[in-house]
């Protein structure tokens, strides 16, 4: 599984992941691969992504949105700190 992560200014990481966990607007939720094609609001909190080499990454957001289609992961996001 891929994920592509944007702000409004930059690309914040690119590349494989076994698996992703937002802070969606009706809670926290993880993405793994081969889950169903999701369109959905993020509000502010944590995200936590875990690179293929199974090191982990997290960083703060205020909203966003994140995409998942055919295990191609796209978080849009703003107020990226780490």
């Amino acid at each position: 599984m891929n994920i592509v992560v944007l702000t409004p200014d930059k690309e914040v990481f690119q590349g494989p992941i076994n698996s992703v966990k937002v802070p969606g607007i009706g809670g926290q939720f993880q993405i793994l691969k081969g889950h169903a094609p999701l369109v959905s609001a993020l509000t502010e909190g944590e995200v936590s992504i875990t690179k293929q080499n199974g090191e982990r990454m997290t960083f703060g957001i205020n909203q966003g949105f994140i995409e998942v289609l055919r295990n191609e992961v796209s978080l849009l996001v703003t107020g990226v700190a780490d």
